[in-house]
């Protein structure tokens, strides 16, 4: 990567409230096209916050966040068409029950970029097989587990063809058997070099896909580190019991 490279994500100084309670405050980072930056640290620290900020869920008070050059936060670009580029992975699938996985995929891209149903669906089964669910494309989300559900609910957010994805801890709400599928699809994304912002605490995965380690604590970024680093001596103390606290 070159240094003088544009990042894709500029994030400057950003401060977010909820009523009088200050839960971001002056954030600042970059995210360059292809990398995988990956949010931890303790519960209510702010990560979800940040990544509802990039996406316009959550507007920021103060500061000001680029996104392919446009200050998305001073309007330059609609939330509607902005999201047309970032997709987001909630916790939660989200996923319509009375369609199938596949039309569940197909839904986006035909109602909002006006593709024929013919390409949909064509799409939504080559998206299916990139999650290892090609089998599945019948299938209600009633029938699928929680690891199917929200590989799919991947899918769908890929089918926009997006520059960024955001994922808001994915997998918290799987079982552990189910989890590892979910991250063996997300890390197999960042290496053919999907641009992504992950909020997880699954650390395995950290180490395994993740450019950037981004550690917040009471709505601060405290510390950037590439990922070597971060899971070596080279971080603070309080990085450093965090790290404790989750590996043991």
């Amino acid at each position: 990567m070159s240094k003088k490279e544009k990042p894709l994500l500029e994030i400057i100084g950003v401060d977010k409230y909820f009523d009088q309670n200050q839960v971001l405050k002056n954030c600042c980072v970059n995210v360059h096209s292809t990398e995988t930056v990956v949010l931890i640290g303790p519960s209510g620290s702010g990560k979800s916050t940040l990544l509802r900020c990039v996406n316009m869920l959550a507007p920021p008070e103060n500061g000001d966040i680029f996104f392919d050059n446009k200050n998305i936060s001073g309007g330059d670009i609609s939330p509607y068409k902005l999201r047309q580029r970032i997709g987001m992975v909630f916790q939660n699938y989200e996923l319509f029950s009375h369609l199938s996985a596949a039309e569940n995929i197909m839904l986006a891209p035909m109602t909002v970029l006006g593709l024929n149903r013919i390409d949909a669906r064509k799409q939504a089964e080559q998206l299916l097989a990139k999650v290892h669910l090609q089998q599945r494309s019948e299938h209600f989300p009633d029938e699928l587990s929680g690891g199917q559900q929200q590989r799919v609910a991947i899918a769908r957010a890929l089918a926009m063809k997006p520059d960024l994805m955001l994922y808001d801890e994915p997998t918290s709400a799987l079982d552990p058997e189910m989890i590892r599928e979910v991250l063996d699809v997300m890390a197999e994304l960042s290496a053919e070099g999907m641009t992504s912002m992950v909020v997880t605490h699954e650390m395995g995965f950290a180490r395994r896909a993740a450019n950037k380690i981004l550690f917040m604590e009471d709505g601060e970024i405290i510390e950037q580190a590439s990922a070597n680093d971060f899971f070596s001596s080279n971080v603070s103390q309080r990085a450093r019991r965090f790290l404790d606290q989750i590996l043991h």
